[in-house]
């Protein structure tokens, strides 16, 4: 994929949303960003040659409108993130409100699927074109977070069959999932007592959190032609945290 093609970013106003705006600005691709209203307008200055829309992603009316006036104002889009969503916080399946289970699955699951459908019109069209959704290492692990995990589960197995549907039309169609990474969403779990960052770091091979710099160089590389024959897969970038967590039946990892 040439770097100077158009990229859209849901969700690319915050956490790894925002690293993967800042990363590919630096690597000299038109980007824009899909996000709520006047979530973008903080960044406006640092970024002025990033177009913004105001697009929820749950409204499949208006990701096909914003898809269609990007491609129209602006040109041909090759590539596509779907970062956009929220976190829940840990409850019991008895504790979590409906309402929140179906916002969650309504953003990060639904809202991916949608996201996936609008932009892949244009470039299954053309043959061409690479998608990377966010997904979560949560979606392996049975987790406290019966909204969020299931939906993460749900986006590996959309990028999954999305890669089998378009992989003969030129379509590229991957995801990452993220181990904790320190957005502002985890921070305000931590500072509200929600989550504990040494039980997130001591579960990791590598014994810390990933920064969203660093999921962003995974997203970056699965947009690119050097991923050219790469599709369907869950990239996991988590600091090691999938290998570690069977590792505490055995008493955790050898002291360094």
């Amino acid at each position: 994929m040439n770097p100077f093609e158009s990229i859209v970013v849901t969700g690319g106003a915050s956490g790894i949303g925002l690293a993967c705006v800042e990363l590919l600005v630096q690597r000299g691709a038109k980007v824009h960003v899909l996000d709520l209203p006047g979530r973008w307008a903080v960044h406006q200055a640092r970024w002025p040659q990033v177009k913004a829309f105001d697009c929820d992603v749950a409204d499949d009316h208006a990701l096909t409108y914003t898809a269609s006036l990007i491609e129209r104002e602006y040109g041909p889009v090759a590539g596509l993130v779907n970062s956009a969503g929220i976190l829940q916080p840990r409850l019991e399946p008895h504790d979590l409100p409906i309402q929140l289970w179906d916002q969650v699955i309504a953003i990060d699951q639904r809202g991916t699927y949608l996201a996936c459908l609008a932009f892949a019109r244009a470039m299954l069209e053309r043959k061409r074109g690479a998608i990377v959704n966010i997904a979560s290492i949560t979606a392996e692990r049975a987790v406290p977070l019966h909204a969020y995990a299931p939906a993460k589960a749900a986006v590996v197995s959309i990028t999954q069959c999305l890669a089998a549907e378009w992989g003969r039309e030129g379509l590229r169609v991957n995801a990452v999932s993220p181990g904790y990474t320190l957005t502002e969403a985890l921070q305000a779990a931590i500072d509200r007592k929600d989550r504990d960052p040494q039980a997130l770091c001591s579960q990791a091979a590598m014994g810390r959190l990933v920064q969203a710099s660093e999921v962003a160089k995974a997203v970056a590389f699965l947009l690119s032609e050097e991923a050219s024959a790469i599709t369907g897969i869950a990239l996991a970038v988590d600091a090691g945290w999938l290998v570690g967590t069977s590792r505490q039946t055995y008493g955790g990892y050898p002291s360094s």
